[in-house]
C-alpha cells in the first residue's frame, strides 16, 4: 500500500472536515450563548443547498451565490425570532421541542417543494475543476475548503475578541443573567449568533454540495448530526474545539471509507469487507468514547455550580 493510495482519502477527509467545521461552529455558538442545541441547523444547511439549485436555474451564478447566502442568513434570523425568542423564559425542554419542530418543518417544506426528488447542485466554475496532487485526482474544492475554513475561523475569532458585539457575546456566554443586568441587548446578541451560524452554514453548504452534488430534503440530517457530534467532541461552546473535532471526524470517516481498498491493496485481506458501511456509526462510537473519557470534550471547560 503506497501513500498515493491513502492520500485521496486524507484529502477528502480534510475537505469534509472543513465543511463540517463551518456547520459545527453554528451549533457550538448557539449552545455557548443559549445553552440550546439548535436541531434545525442542519436543515438550514440543506435549505441553502436547495435555494442555490433553484436560484442558479433562474439567474447567473455570480448573483445566485450571494443571494443564497443572504436568504440563508435571513432564514436563520427568522427562525430565531419566530421559534426561539417567544420561548426565551420557557423551560429548556420547550425550546428543544421547538427546535425539533422547526427541523421537521423545514424538511417537510423541502419535501413539498421538491416532491422528494434528488436535485442536482450546480457546478461552480473553478471550485468544481479537477486537479492532480501527488498522483491523486480530486476537485479543487477539496484543497480550497480547509483554507476557507481556517480564514473564516480566524475572522470569527478576531470578531469575537476585538469588537463590541463580540465582547457582548462572550459576556452572555459566561453569565446570561448578569449580562442582561449590565444592559447588554440580549436579543441583538442572540440574533447575531444565529446570523453568523447561518452565514457559515450557507458557505459550508456550497462547499459540501460541490463535492456531493445531490440535494434531497434529508441532506442536512446526517451532516447536521455529525457536526453536532464534532461540537460535543471538541467541547461544546468552544469554537476551536468544534473545528478540531470536525476535522478529526472528517478524516477518520473518509479513512474508514477507504479501508477496504487499502487492506486489499496491502494484502491483509483477499476481498473487501464492506467496512465503509460503518463510517457513519464510527462518528457516534467516537462520541460515546469521548463522553466516557472526557465528558466536557477536548477543549471544554469544566463547569462549577455555585451554591
Amino acid at each position: 500500500m503506497s501513500f498515493s493510495e491513502v492520500l485521496p482519502y486524507i484529502l477528502s477527509g480534510i475537505s469534509v472536515g472543513g465543511q463540517y467545521a463551518l456547520i459545527a461552529i453554528g451549533y457550538t455558538m448557539v449552545y455557548g450563548i443559549l445553552r440550546l442545541i439548535n436541531f434545525a441547523h442542519g436543515d438550514v444547511f440543506m435549505v441553502a443547498g436547495l435555494m442555490m439549485v433553484y436560484l442558479s436555474a433562474s439567474m447567473p451564478l455570480y448573483i445566485a451565490i450571494p443571494v443564497t447566502i443572504v436568504l440563508t442568513v435571513l432564514l436563520g434570523f427568522a427562525i430565531e425570532r419566530a421559534a426561539y425568542k417567544p420561548l426565551r423564559t420557557a423551560p429548556r425542554m420547550s425550546i428543544m421541542i421547538s427546535a425539533i419542530g422547526v427541523s421537521y418543518l423545514l424538511q417537510n417544506l423541502a419535501l413539498y417543494v421538491t416532491g422528494g426528488l434528488n436535485k442536482n447542485y450546480p457546478s461552480i466554475p473553478w471550485l468544481s475543476d479537477t486537479i492532480h496532487i501527488a498522483g491523486a485526482v480530486t476537485k479543487r474544492v477539496t484543497v480550497v475548503t480547509p483554507i476557507i475554513t481556517i480564514v473564516l475561523v480566524i475572522i470569527l475569532v478576531l470578531f469575537i475578541n476585538h469588537t463590541k458585539m463580540g465582547m457582548a457575546m462572550r459576556a452572555v456566554s459566561r453569565d446570561f443573567e448578569t449580562a442582561q443586568l449590565m444592559g447588554i441587548k440580549i436579543d441583538s446578541v442572540i440574533s447575531m449568533t444565529f446570523v453568523i451560524g447561518s452565514l457559515l452554514a450557507a458557505i459550508g453548504s456550497m462547499l459540501y454540495f460541490t463535492n456531493y452534488p445531490g440535494v434531497v430534503p434529508t441532506s442536512g440530517a446526517m451532516p447536521g448530526l455529525k457536526c453536532f457530534v464534532a461540537a460535543v467532541f471538541g467541547g461544546i461552546g468552544s469554537i476551536p474545539g468544534a473545528v478540531v473535532g470536525a476535522f478529526i471526524i472528517g478524516i477518520c470517516e473518509n479513512l474508514i471509507k477507504g479501508l477496504d481498498t487499502m487492506l486489499v491493496s496491502a494484502g491483509v485481506v483477499s476481498k473487501p469487507l464492506n467496512l465503509a458501511t460503518f463510517s457513519d456509526a464510527f462518528t457516534f462510537v467516537l462520541l460515546i468514547i469521548i463522553l466516557f473519557v472526557r465528558p466536557t470534550g477536548l477543549f471544554g471547560e469544566k463547569q462549577t455550580d455555585k451554591v
